[in-house]
């Protein structure tokens, strides 16, 4: 083959990344594979992007100025310290394309979402391991962390952690970006999980994010909302860093349609989000203690979703998933984020019809 044709050097050792939420591939399979909104999008979804179409006739406004005015006043920033992208993805792929040097060091921890790793070495970073261990319940060591992060360009944090669960506490988080910031090193948080917390605003960092000259926050309406398949996602930072990120963003990366329906869900909808928090606060406590009760070795959480090993039970991640699948229920098999985490499942938390379903199905599965 001609050399020419091949791709850079650097992408030739990166493996796709894997992602759950694929039960809609299976047809009447319940899938807890994702942390999705258990109410679905709101009933009048269809009407909200039926009325979305007006301006379609025209390039979209590649500024987002409408959408940035309602998250501006919503979350209480200035519009110029918000960036809009396809998904909260596409704020992970702008970061270390607009931060971080080919060859400079980025610290992720691990377990932690794949895009973090995955964009950092398309942009040709390092990636620099920050192990989560089990035994401390998968939480964020700080002093570890700052020894870690000494000399990177970046550090990565994920709240609640995905896939564990884990939320760290503001005051914690803050306090890094204020050390991160004395030794020129940026900081990436995903709150993409939060909104799904019921106690989201005494965590969140995004009112925070244009006070610090390192710190970006990205948010999205993926997971609040449940609309994987329309893509919204939006970052905070301070103006200096946006306008940074513009730069590197694609024009036009949010159409209209998009635009249109996140400024009705976050101007008028976000009443849907607050109520699934609350249930699903609720039924995480219940579900925990059902599936106690059967024998299952179900650990502590701090969010909707669960990490849990399932080796007590005789079986690696793979044959519990085939196990409930043959239940019509998917779970997340994690072995994807790590040797050492080939034991490992992550499920969510839904309704209580749904839940008593799932727990009756794991029951069975450990049979």
């Amino acid at each position: 083959m001609n050399p020419h044709l091949l791709s850079k050097n650097h992408l030739r050792d990166i493996p796709k990344t894997v992602h759950g939420g694929q039960a809609w591939r299976l047809g009447d399979v319940e899938d807890y594979s994702h942390n999705l909104n258990p109410f679905g999008p709101p009933e009048d979804i269809k009407d909200i992007i039926d009325s979305s179409i007006q301006g379609i006739d025209h390039y979209p406004d590649d500024d987002c100025a409408e959408l940035k005015g309602v998250i501006s006043k919503k979350f209480g920033v200035s519009k110029e310290g918000i960036i809009i992208g396809s998904g909260s993805s596409d704020i992970i792929r702008m970061f270390p394309n607009t931060f971080i040097d080919r060859g400079e060091k980025a610290v992720i921890s691990v377990p932690s979402f794949a895009e973090y790793s995955q964009q950092c070495r398309v942009a040709g970073c390092e990636v620099v391991w920050n192990p989560l261990p089990a035994k401390d319940g998968f939480r964020i060591d700080y002093d570890s962390l700052v020894k870690r992060s000494k000399g990177a360009k970046a550090v990565y944090i994920c709240n609640p952690n995905n896939p564990t669960g884990m939320i760290e506490r503001r005051k914690d988080i803050l306090s890094f970006v204020d050390h991160c910031a004395s030794e020129g090193i940026m900081v990436f948080l995903d709150e993409t999980l939060l909104e799904l917390v019921p106690d989201y605003k005494d965590i969140t960092c995004s009112g925070y994010a244009e006070k610090y000259p390192n710190l970006v926050v990205a948010c999205s309406l993926t997971k609040s909302f449940a609309i994987p398949g329309i893509r919204i996602g939006f970052g905070f930072a301070n103006p200096a860093l946006i306008d940074e990120m513009n730069k590197v963003r694609m024009t036009w990366n949010v159409g209209t349609m998009e635009q249109n329906v996140a400024k009705v869900l976050i101007g008028e909808r976000m009443g849907h989000v607050e109520k699934a928090a609350e249930l699903m606060s609720s039924e995480s406590k219940w579900m925990h203690s059902q599936l106690e009760s059967i024998g299952f070795p179900v650990v502590d959480s701090d969010s909707y979703f669960y990490f849990n090993p399932v080796d007590g039970l005789g079986m690696d991640a793979k044959g519990f998933v085939d196990r409930m699948l043959k239940n019509r229920i998917m779970v997340r098999n994690c072995s994807s984020f790590g040797p050492d985490f080939a034991s490992y499942v992550r499920f969510c938390v839904k309704d209580r019809a749904r839940n008593e379903r799932f727990v009756a199905a794991v029951e069975d599965s450990m049979r």
